[in-house]
């Protein structure tokens, strides 16, 4: 049987044994909402038993900011669920950022677009949609079936330098590689790089968004903390990331999504794009707020800490009345055990379930939709999905006019429990 978890001793992109815990966490269960349990052969038992440490590490070489326990990525993806489509704003979020990626590069009439972790297709339509051809690679098989079924080819495997180079002879070099959050996915970040560089066509351009490890730590965003994210990425760790793999990072852009992200762009190393001029802002500024430095690293556990006694004192004012929590993410499954809410919480609410129960060792709090809001009556709801709340509770404005209530604990320094 396959190992579920396993831990590493070096940092993820440097290879530096001197990486140290600068934040602390409690462990969390592999089962996510993002995991068809039942189809994992491990069992679901398995899988809601067994828990895996989410401390946070600091690289003392080169900065980087990391997950050093990793779940087995062929139980946490060979059967994933989370298709892109499903996420408020996400579909046009990519439609812009096509378009944008098209008129910056200026690739050659016809240049592949190949996409790294490329879920259902839905970045990839776009780039369809503006006439170039398009291959996906993602190692979730139903997903991968789907999305090549609605006109999307898509490879179900994992991205490695082999399969890089398989691509490169026999469909030819891509002009633009797309990876969207996938890159902090990965365990063997250089392995993925190394293929980016074998399929990549000489004045082609790596382009690839991720969640900004800076902002996470400004904004106490612990609910992007979890498994699938392994990496909580900075521009100066990144920049000398790509530079030992032959790849530059010229230009990134400071963007909204997952509240707060960055999109790099990369070329070979001395391609003939310019340096753009907010590369060094940003790295000057990570410099200036000593993120190369574990005292940066302690206010964030803090507030997580602050955050976690606020809610409860809240709840403890009700009771032992119905609590409901109001999103069902892979993040409610980190939320729910830094919160302290698993024996807390008697049901969740989502405007699309994608199971009918958050699982772990001790505790099955079902998932249902989020009308039954009405009939379950509960007396105070968590929103745990903080970044939809005004479309929340603008829906249900009928609840909150029959007196129920909504708790925020997020973000922290707006939360909400009135």
């Amino acid at each position: 049987m396959a190992e579920l978890s396993y831990h590493r001793e070096t940092c993820r992109l440097c290879n530096s044994p001197t990486v140290e815990c600068v934040v602390p966490l409690r462990p969390i269960p592999v089962a996510t909402p993002n995991i068809d349990i039942q189809a994992v052969a491990q069992g679901p038992e398995a899988l809601r038993r067994h828990t895996v440490p989410l401390d946070l590490y600091l690289c003392r070489e080169c900065g980087h900011f990391q997950l050093l326990d990793i779940v087995n990525p062929e139980v946490q993806y060979t059967h994933f669920r989370y298709t892109t489509s499903i996420s408020l704003g996400l579909p046009e979020h990519f439609r812009h950022m096509a378009r944008d990626v098209v008129a910056r590069t200026a690739p050659p009439p016809g240049s592949l677009v190949l996409e790294i972790g490329s879920n259902d297709g839905t970045l990839l339509r776009a780039f369809q949609e503006v006439g170039l051809p398009v291959l996906g690679v993602d190692p979730a098989a139903r997903t991968a079936e789907l999305a090549t079924a609605s006109g999307v080819e898509t490879l179900a495997a994992f991205f490695t330098t082999g399969l890089a180079r398989d691509i490169r002879q026999t469909r030819g070099s891509a002009g633009i590689v797309v990876c969207n959050n996938t890159l902090a996915n990965i365990d063997t970040a250089g392995d993925l790089i190394d293929g980016v560089r074998e399929v990549l066509a000489p004045e082609g351009v790596f382009v690839f968004e991720t969640s900004y490890g800076a902002d996470v730590v400004r904004n106490t965003l612990i609910d992007t903390v979890y498994h699938e994210h392994l990496s909580y990425f900075l521009v100066r760790p990144l920049e000398r990331f790509f530079r030992a793999h032959g790849l530059e990072l010229y230009d990134v852009d400071h963007i909204w999504t997952k509240g707060g992200s960055i999109r790099g762009y990369v070329q070979h190393a001395g391609g003939p794009r310019p340096r753009g001029a907010t590369l060094d802002r940003m790295i000057a500024a990570e410099l200036a707020e000593g993120f190369d430095r574990p005292e940066q690293y302690a206010g964030f556990g803090a507030r997580i800490e602050t955050a976690r006694r606020a809610l409860s004192d809240s709840l403890d004012r009700h009771g032992t009345a119905l609590i409901g929590g109001y999103g069902a993410s892979v993040g409610t499954v980190t939320l729910v055990h830094q919160f302290d809410l698993t024996q807390r919480l008697g049901v969740l609410f989502d405007d699309k379930p994608l199971s009918s129960g958050l699982v772990g060792p001790d505790y099955n709090i079902p998932i249902v939709h989020s009308d039954e809001i009405y009939t379950r009556h509960p007396e105070a709801v968590v929103i745990l999905a903080w970044r939809y709340a005004d479309p929340i509770r603008s829906r249900h404005r009928r609840y909150l006019a029959e007196g129920g209530r909504f708790l925020m604990p997020l973000p922290v320094e707006s939360a909400a429990y009135a």
